[in-house]
């Protein structure tokens, strides 16, 4: 059985991670709700940050150039 949390786009565990720490900003949780979404939010967190790493290897595998990989070519600025 998954976690519900690991099988969320990254959009969708974004916008849930944001929603949270609003929740958890406003302050009107009793103490177990608020350990409850914060620990839901770290998870949601991991889930963006592997996501991320994720899109980070394919966008350096796509940059491979004959031998040599051209990382971040698509993110640096341009010289004039």
């Amino acid at each position: 059985m998954s976690d519900s949390w690991s099988n969320l786009s990254f959009e969708e565990a974004l916008a849930e991670l944001e929603g949270a720490v609003r929740r958890l900003e406003e302050g009107d949780l009793t103490l177990e709700e608020a350990i409850a979404l914060y620990e839901r939010g770290m998870r949601l967190a991991a889930r963006c940050s592997d996501a991320l790493d994720t899109a980070e290897l394919q966008v350096q595998k796509l940059t491979v150039v004959g031998d040599q990989q051209q990382v971040g070519m698509f993110f640096e600025e341009e010289e004039e």
